[in-house]
């Protein structure tokens, strides 16, 4: 028996950073994000014996080892290792996982990693013994998806995994370790028009969001008002996008996404990096209303809204400027779970 699962990545417009510890615990924190169909796929098949053997195609990465508790933690897919020891089950599996996002593209891959794992491994507990617990919600599975990176020590909040979990368009807010969701039902002719004149372009530059985090972290907690302020704003950006989406107004949405550009770029120097503004500066020339950097910038990706039927344009600028035009479409699904028999 194989199981296989996939779990979206997510574009987030407005209010990332502000599901941080950090912030979060002293004010609340709001986010407009999206999942999207670049998935992290995960594929679980028995083997024999008491050993688990976990393989990244991405990294070229694999680890093994002969008992589930000998699995140590050592900076090799460490989250992976966690996923399996979360759950107590019993040896005898090999995981392989693969994402269609770039590494460090600043879409959450590896919190979508994390939730297609968890959901694997939740579905083998309830097929090998019905004493072990009924079926996690997907509101569980993100939670504990984000407890074990908190475990672990890594700098980053709550959004990914939720969006992963959910999928869906989702207004989130963030108060102390709460968590309301709020669905978006966008309507359809707002979704293709978004689905048509939305550009993401990925930098060519990989980044890691934890040392990005850190950075801007600190800041906002020595009290530096310009992060406090810029951070504050992101969050306030996230809520008037959420009306702009309800109002299905995208012009309002597009100059929603330059305003939280130039917040954000308030919070670290490092947030914007050289080759990112310039293809900023390209996308605009060619006919884009705006754009935002994904994640906690850095490096990874830049999402763009083009002006009407000026995304051809938007795209060939991007990719004459050295930058990696990804196609996606929204997902509504979340994390989906299922077991074949090939």
């Amino acid at each position: 028996m194989v199981i296989r699962s996939r779990a979206p990545t997510r574009i987030d417009f407005a209010g990332g950073t502000t599901d941080l510890p950090s912030f979060r615990n002293r004010e609340t924190g709001a986010v407009i994000n999206a999942a999207v169909n670049r998935y992290a796929y995960c594929v679980l098949r028995q083997i024999e014996g008491n050993g688990v053997r976990i393989v990244s195609q991405d990294l070229g990465q694999f680890v093994e080892a002969r008992d589930i508790r000998e699995l140590e933690f050592d900076g090799n897919l460490d989250l992976l290792k966690a996923a399996v020891r979360a759950l107590e089950l019993p040896g005898g599996i090999e995981i392989t996982v693969r994402c269609d996002a770039p590494p460090g593209s600043g879409t959450g891959s590896s919190a979508s990693v994390g939730v297609a794992v968890l959901g694997l491994l939740d579905r083998l507990r309830q097929i090998e013994s019905a004493e072990r617990g009924s079926v996690m919600t997907r509101f569980e599975i993100a939670e504990l998806a984000c407890r074990l990176e908190q475990d672990l020590g890594i700098v980053g909040g709550k959004q990914d995994q939720y969006a992963a979990a959910v999928g869906g368009f989702s207004y989130m807010r963030f108060v102390g370790d709460l968590v309301p969701v709020e669905r978006i039902e966008v309507s359809a002719s707002v979704l293709a028009e978004l689905e048509k004149h939305l550009v993401l372009c990925y930098s060519g530059q990989s980044r890691l969001s934890g040392d990005t985090n850190a950075k801007m972290i600190s800041a906002y907690e020595s009290g530096d008002p310009t992060v406090v302020n810029a951070m504050q704003s992101v969050a306030r950006i996230a809520g008037d996008m959420y009306r702009a989406l309800l109002e299905e107004d995208l012009v309002w949405f597009g100059e929603l996404l330059n305003e939280e550009w130039q917040a954000r770029s308030q919070l670290h120097s490092e947030v914007v990096t050289p080759k990112m503004a310039q293809l900023r500066e390209a996308a605009l020339a060619a006919g884009a209303a705006g754009g935002k950097v994904c994640g906690a910038g850095g490096g990874g990706c830049i999402v763009f809204l083009a002006n009407p039927d000026r995304e051809g344009e938007v795209r060939q600028a991007l990719s004459d400027a050295g930058g990696r035009v990804l196609d996606f479409s929204f997902d509504r699904r979340g994390l989906q779970v299922w077991e074949s028999r090939s």
